[in-house]
């Protein structure tokens, strides 16, 4: 029990830091991305009755269509073309559950598959170097901040390689920890908006409305996260020897 619910909290952050970074650099709320991704979740789950352990959080691959959507087109344009793309991964599934995966193996091969899900991860590297450099932040300066984010990588590298049992499994829990810690004793961590929150709130929810040009710019944008989505599953399947290709009929937006 206790590797389950270590594993599951490191997934939690790692999604968390994902699902949260697109909002912020796109210009949308993220208490609307953190209730949506919570309840598609959730409802991924009980489709696919708990088969595939995921989390369904935002994909890097939106990101810069998202901040051109919304600078030509307005946010809820932009929300009506994300429906758009939602419903190209409802045919996808529908067909392979139709069809079955034959035709999708032949589509997108590993060898395309691969390098999709690299480039998308790596397009993101100059976001990470600016955080990790304090460039993003007010209050730290470009020391403390080198002197805490190459801590916290190295902290994470060292369990990853010569971690054994169970601190293997959770690197990304020992990098965070680590680091938080270390920011915690330095003064970097800055409470007042947490004491300011609200305890209660509803995210502020934006109706969207459909208009072609938008829709027509989101929905290629599709393809890409659709293909991330395949190599998860590839992924998850050969590390879990549960997950089967049937998963992809329930391929959703994330």
């Amino acid at each position: 029990m206790a590797k389950v619910i270590l594993t599951g909290a490191q997934m939690l952050f790692v999604a968390f830091g994902a699902l949260v970074l697109v909002p912020l650099l796109t210009g949308l709320d993220p208490s609307v991305a953190l209730f949506t991704a919570g309840v598609g979740t959730l409802v991924f789950h009980a489709v696919t009755k708990q088969s595939v352990p995921v989390f369904l959080a935002s994909s890097f691959a939106f990101i810069a269509p998202i901040q051109g959507s919304v600078a030509s087109f307005g946010v809820p344009a932009t929300m009506g073309g994300l429906m758009a793309a939602g419903l190209v991964y409802v045919a996808i599934s529908q067909a392979v559950r139709l069809k079955g995966t034959a035709w999708l193996h032949r589509l997108p091969p590993a060898v395309v598959v691969g390098p999709v899900i690299m480039v998308i991860g790596l397009a993101l590297a100059p976001v990470a170097v600016s955080m990790a450099t304090g460039e993003t932040s007010d209050n730290i300066g470009y020391g403390a901040a080198i002197f805490l984010s190459m801590t916290s990588l190295l902290v994470t590298l060292v369990l990853a390689v010569f971690g054994r049992g169970l601190l293997r499994l959770v690197p990304i829990i020992g990098g965070i920890v680590t680091g938080y810690c270390l920011a915690l004793v330095m003064g970097v961590v800055d409470f007042t908006p947490v004491r300011e929150a609200a305890w209660l709130s509803i995210p502020s929810f934006t109706a969207p409305s459909f208009h072609w040009a938008a829709i027509l710019f989101m929905i290629p944008v599709a393809i890409a996260p659709a293909v991330e989505h395949i190599g998860d599953m590839v992924a998850i399947g050969s590390v879990t020897r549960k997950t089967t290709w049937k998963s992809l009929a329930y391929i959703a937006p994330c």
